[in-house]
């Protein structure tokens, strides 16, 4: 009131107490209040809490807020759970990476060298061997080496629209039973990740991409030339032979939606590329690795809003596109329901056509256009492999031990500690003994 007297609107939108309706406290203004630094957790985050959520909290003290994007532990998302590529790249350029990511960066130049990009390749074939012997024996499909594995792990929510992921999925299916003898990139299509226990309409996504998997994998006219796999029960255990062995990310959230991600992260240490929207990270892992090295398609954050004050109508995007059109068609006649059960997916279709939250069919011919893009060049492996390697060469912001670093600087107000060296154990210690 000191600082705005006279405007008690803006008041009334800063007040920690509620003051529509039933008088509640508001825990993040409390929170924002109660602390001496606030921050997202990637560049576009931080930018929309500033100038969307908490604009009015920037305003009164623009001092507090902060970026701190994300990161991830290249100990156990690269040494650990990827060994011949670690085992690659210490080769090359020594171990210092494993606690300074950045050095990452001296791979660059060994993407111009075919003897290490074929090396990689190797160790992405290796990695995929691995993922489908375990698939095989814990899920019954047999799937073939030289397919694309086209990989979406993470929780099942509408934001992060798997269900677009399933769209595409049925219009792949019907290009190969429309045209039998048509070139065709092989995909394998794994989608996982868990549903909260009373989130009805993930729990239908992912009965969808099952019923789509039984169509798909028992056509004898698609062979294998496209399988489509859930995977059941994924788990940080699962995630170390998942992503390893992927060779495209999808990262595909709605522009705005998405904080931040870390499972991109991880796939582009690993030498995945990454078909994706401007979302969370994604936005920062392009300006590290280059435009040209991943595959971005939709809106921009500016676009969904001049969409959405336009006034969006999704059932127009549905009856412009045919191939739009006879997906979801498909999907409400009950090509992929179980008999006698059409209408079980009605609920997920009529809420794409009449409200369509995330704007999936907004951004689906640009999504379709994209994977087009993937398609064509994974047909050239040594083009492929040559960006996989520039991503893991661009990979060194996106350790966690540079955010952690940022939060001991300019938020903990913490120094780094030295750790002394080990003290050398006396002849004859039982110490000694032990650790030899």
């Amino acid at each position: 009131a000191e600082k705005y007297p006279g405007n008690d609107d803006i008041v009334r939108r800063l007040s920690v107490v509620e003051e529509d309706g039933v008088k509640r406290i508001n825990m993040a203004y409390l929170s924002i209040i109660a602390s001496h630094a606030v921050n997202g957790v990637a560049a576009i985050h931080s930018e929309l809490l500033k100038a969307t959520m908490f604009k009015d909290f920037f305003e009164l003290s623009p001092e507090k807020f902060q970026n701190k994007t994300n990161g991830i532990t290249p100990r156990r998302w690269l040494l650990l759970c990827n060994p011949s590529l670690s085992d690659l790249i210490t080769s090359k350029i020594g171990d210092k990476w494993v606690t300074d990511l950045y050095e990452l960066k001296k791979l660059q130049q060994l993407a111009e060298s075919k003897t290490f990009v074929q090396a990689v390749a190797d160790s992405k074939a290796d990695n995929k061997r691995r993922l489908a012997t375990y698939i095989e024996k814990h899920h019954g499909i047999s799937i073939p080496m030289s397919s694309l594995f086209d990989v979406q792990v993470k929780r099942i929510h509408e934001y992060k629209r798997q269900l677009m992921n399933a769209l595409h999925m049925i219009a792949l299916y019907n290009q190969l039973k429309d045209n039998p003898e048509m070139p065709f990139t092989p995909r394998v299509i794994m989608v996982g990740g868990k549903a909260a226990p009373g989130y009805h309409t993930a729990k239908d996504i992912i009965h969808l991409i099952c019923r789509i998997s039984q169509v798909v994998n028992s056509d004898p006219i698609v062979g294998d030339r496209l399988k489509i796999i859930y995977l059941e029960n994924y788990r940080v255990s699962f995630a170390e032979k998942v992503i390893p062995a992927t060779d495209l990310s999808e990262q595909i959230s709605l522009a705005g939606t998405e904080a931040s991600g870390t499972g991109n992260m991880k796939f582009m240490a690993n030498g995945a590329l990454t078909i994706g929207t401007l979302d969370g990270a994604n936005v920062e892992m392009r300006e590290e690795m280059g435009p040209e090295n991943i595959f971005v398609f939709g809106m921009t954050v500016d676009g969904v809003t001049a969409l959405r004050e336009k006034g969006y109508v999704p059932r127009e995007y549905y009856e412009a596109n045919p191939v739009l059109k006879r997906v979801i068609d498909q999907v409400r006649s009950g090509v992929f329901s179980k008999d006698g059960e059409k209408a079980e997916f009605h609920g997920l279709v009529d809420d794409l056509l009449n409200h369509d939250r995330y704007c999936l069919l907004a951004d689906f011919e640009a999504y379709v256009k994209s994977q087009e893009e993937v398609s064509a060049l994974y047909k050239d492996q040594a083009a492929w492999h040559r960006k996989a390697v520039l991503n893991i060469a661009a990979s060194g912001k996106f350790s966690s031990d540079r955010t952690i670093g940022e939060y001991a600087r300019d938020i903990w107000d913490v120094k780094p500690f030295e750790m002394p060296p080990a003290p050398t154990p006396a002849a004859g210690d039982a110490t000694a003994a032990f650790a030899s």
